[in-house]
């Protein structure tokens, strides 16, 4: 092993390797990228929207794992609260871990739900009105907590209702304000 000096000496006669200079690639843009969406197909860049399926898919699943997440969370905190001093370590962590499995699994299926509700009221919406809108989103989050709390009585569907229409309208205009003010 050379020691630094003789590196230093060494360095000013050598060059640094580069294996694309050659080639004529314009590496230093390699990681340039864009940031529109780039479409494999002339249909796709056309569509203003997402489908319905798009939809469907991304509001389902977006609303079961946040649902899952959370409501895994809330259970596993609620088993360390339930847990007995005198139980046993393995007791103690199979009660968290079903108590958080329990939790999990009722919120997530309860929010994904909510998610298809609101896939296909808005998708419905969108197609019979012809435009993407926040009044659709906003119609479609007043139907999905309507719906989803019918079965309590309509008291509790109105007020479901009005705090869907309201919690849909807010989260639209809160993206649009996002996309407007802050440059990503």
């Amino acid at each position: 092993m050379a020691d630094s000096s003789s590196n230093s000496k060494d360095h000013h006669n050598t060059r640094v390797y580069h294996p694309y200079q050659d080639l004529n690639v314009p590496i230093q843009k390699l990681y340039n990228l864009p940031t529109a969406p780039e479409h494999l197909f002339p249909e796709e860049a056309a569509r203003t929207h997402r489908s319905w399926g798009d939809n469907l898919q991304y509001y389902t699943g977006s609303g079961y794992l946040a649902g899952a997440i959370t409501g895994a969370a809330r259970g596993t905190v609620q088993g360390l609260r339930e847990a007995e001093s005198a139980d046993s370590l393995k007791i103690r962590l199979n009660r968290v871990l079903n108590s958080g499995g329990l939790a999990g699994r009722r919120l997530g299926n309860s929010l994904g739900v909510v998610g298809l509700i609101f896939a296909g009221l808005e998708s419905g919406m969108t197609h019979l009105r012809g435009t993407d809108d926040l009044v659709n989103s906003a119609v479609a989050g007043l139907g999905t907590g309507a719906l989803y709390r019918a079965a309590a009585g309509p008291r509790s569907a109105a007020i479901a209702g009005a705090i869907g229409g309201i919690a849909a309208a807010a989260a639209v205009a809160g993206k649009q304000a996002l996309k407007r003010y802050v440059p990503i």
